[in-house]
C-alpha cells in the first residue's frame, strides 16, 4: 500500500493511504443543469522576483494552460478577480494583460469567461464618486471591448467614500447604464476583503440586501445575475429567492456550495443549505458556446444557484463530474461526488480567508498545472506546512488528486526541504 506523509500542527507526522484518482471523464457534451464558473488563478515565472510588492512577471504559458485545462472540463473561466490576486499581487498592469489574453483563449477554446470589473487601476485611496464611476466605466469598456463578460466587483474606493445607500444606487446606476449587455454584480464578503465593511450601505445583509435588489430593479434589463461571497448560505438562499426572473444566483460561497448548487434536485433543502447563464453578459463568441443550456436553466433560477467559485479552481475535474451527474438525473451521484470536497475547500479557505488563494495555487502546482509552487508578491508563504498538510489529507480523501503518485512525490519533497524526516514512509 502506498501512504502519504502528513504533518499535524504539533509537529506529529502520520502516514495515511494514497488514494486512487476519481478517474472522472470529461463531458462531451456542454453541461447542461449549472452555469459553472472556476475563478482561476496566475502562475508567476519561477525564476522571477515573487517578492511582497514586486509587479507581477507571469507565466502565461502555465496560466493560460490552466484556463484551458477547465474548459476541457466543461466549466467557464472567471479572470481576473480575487482568485488572481486582484489587490493581492496582481497589479493592474498584469490585470489587464490578463484579460485581454483569457479572453483571446477563450474565443479559441469556444469557452465562457467572465472577468472581474473594478477601479483598482486609481492609486488613490479616496476619490470622488464621479471618479469611482468613470473608473468603473473605463475597465468595464476596456473588459467588453476584449469580448469578455463583465463581473461588476465591489469597489474599495467606493466602500471608503459613500455615505449611505443612495451613494450606491447612483454609482451602480450610472455605471450599468455604460453596460451594452447585462452584467454580473459581485457582492464580497469582508471575511474576503476586511476594507469592504458596510458595503451596500450597511454591515447588516439584510439592509444590504435591499440595496442590492433595488439596483437590479431600478435597472432592468442591466443585470444578468449575482455573485455573493458572505460565506453564508441563509442570506445568499433569501436573496435567490427575491431575484427577479432572468437574473440568477452566482454562489461565491466556498463553505456551503454542495447544498447551494444542488437546490431542490439534489434533495438538499434550504435548511440543509443553511448547515452543511450568464448568456446576456457574455460576448457573441461565448454567448454560442453556452446556447444548449438556455432550455434547462430557463425553468427555475430560484431553486438553486449557480456557481462562480474558486474552489472549483482547485477541483475542477470533480466539479465537472458533479454537474455531470445533475445532467444525467442523479442527484445521488452528485452528493456523492461534490459532498466529499466542501470540508477541503473550508481547509482552503480558512480564516484568514482572503489567503485562500494559497491553497488554490498549492492543489494546482500537486495536480501538475504548474511548475513550482510559486505565487505573485510572495503569497505561497501565506499558509503553514501543517495547513498545506491539511489539504493534501482532505484533496486525497475526497479524490481531488488528479495524478495522486506526482503529488505524493510533490508534497514529500516539499516536506524534505523544510527538514521533514521521510523515513520508513511506504512506497
Amino acid at each position: 500500500m502506498t501512504t502519504i506523509r502528513l504533518l499535524a500542527a504539533d509537529g506529529t507526522r502520520t502516514d495515511a493511504a494514497l488514494n486512487d484518482s476519481g478517474a472522472y471523464t470529461r463531458p462531451t457534451v456542454p453541461l447542461q443543469s449549472r452555469v459553472a464558473y472556476a475563478a482561476a488563478h496566475v502562475v508567476p515565472k519561477v525564476h522571477a522576483d515573487n517578492t511582497p510588492g514586486q509587479p507581477a512577471d507571469i507565466d502565461w504559458d502555465a496560466t493560460l494552460a490552466f484556463r484551458r485545462n477547465v474548459y476541457s472540463w466543461g466549466l467557464g473561466v472567471a479572470d481576473a478577480m480575487d482568485t488572481a490576486q486582484r489587490n493581492m499581487g496582481l497589479d493592474a498592469a498584469a490585470t489587464r494583460e490578463l484579460i485581454a489574453r483569457s479572453a483571446e483563449v477563450a474565443r479559441e477554446e469556444g469557452g465562457s469567461v467572465v472577468v472581474g470589473v473594478n477601479t483598482d487601476h486609481v492609486d488613490e485611496e479616496r476619490i470622488s464618486l464621479q471618479r469611482v464611476i468613470d473608473a468603473y466605466v473605463e475597465q468595464l469598456h476596456f473588459t467588453e471591448e476584449q469580448g469578455a463578460g463583465p463581473v461588476l466587483m465591489a469597489s474599495r474606493h467606493l466602500a471608503r467614500v459613500a455615505e449611505s445607500r443612495t451613494d450606491y444606487l447612483r454609482v451602480y446606476a450610472a455605471v450599468l447604464q455604460q453596460a451594452t449587455a447585462p452584467v454580473v454584480l459581485h457582492w464580497l464578503g469582508t471575511a474576503f476583503d476586511p476594507q469592504l465593511e458596510g458595503y451596500f450601505g450597511s454591515s447588516d445583509w439584510r439592509e444590504a440586501s435591499a440595496t442590492l435588489l433595488r439596483i437590479i430593479a431600478e435597472n432592468p434589463g442591466k443585470v444578468a445575475g449575482v455573485k455573493m461571497s458572505l460565506l453564508d448560505a441563509e442570506s445568499e438562499i433569501a436573496v435567490r429567492a427575491q431575484l427577479p426572473e432572468g437574473v440568477r444566483m452566482f454562489t461565491g460561497d466556498d463553505f456551503n456550495y454542495v447544498g447551494l448548487i444542488g437546490g431542490d434536485s439534489s434533495g438538499s433543502s434550504s435548511e440543509d443549505a443553511r448547515s452543511g447563464s450568464l448568456s446576456g453578459a457574455l460576448s457573441e463568441d461565448a454567448r454560442s458556446a453556452t446556447e444548449t443550456k438556455r432550455g434547462a436553466l430557463a425553468e427555475n433560477n430560484r431553486s438553486h444557484s449557480d456557481a462562480l467559485l474558486g474552489a472549483f479552481a482547485a477541483i475542477t475535474p470533480v466539479a465537472s463530474a458533479a454537474i455531470q451527474a445533475l445532467d444525467a438525473g442523479d442527484p445521488a451521484r452528485y452528493l456523492e461526488i461534490l459532498g466529499p470536497t466542501e470540508e477541503l475547500s473550508r481547509q482552503v479557505f480558512a480564516a484568514p480567508t482572503f489567503y485562500y488563494k494559497t491553497g488554490v495555487a498549492f492543489l494546482a502546482w500537486l495536480n501538475g498545472h504548474q511548475p513550482a509552487f510559486q505565487m505573485v508578491g510572495g503569497l505561497h508563504s501565506a499558509r503553514s506546512l501543517p495547513h498545506l498538510s491539511r489539504i493534501v489529507e482532505l484533496a486525497n480523501a475526497s479524490l481531488a488528486l488528479e495524478d495522486p503518485e506526482l503529488a505524493r512525490e510533490r508534497w514529500h519533497g516539499m516536506l524534505a526541504l523544510n527538514g521533514i524526516d521521510l523515513g520508513r514512509v511506504t512506497a
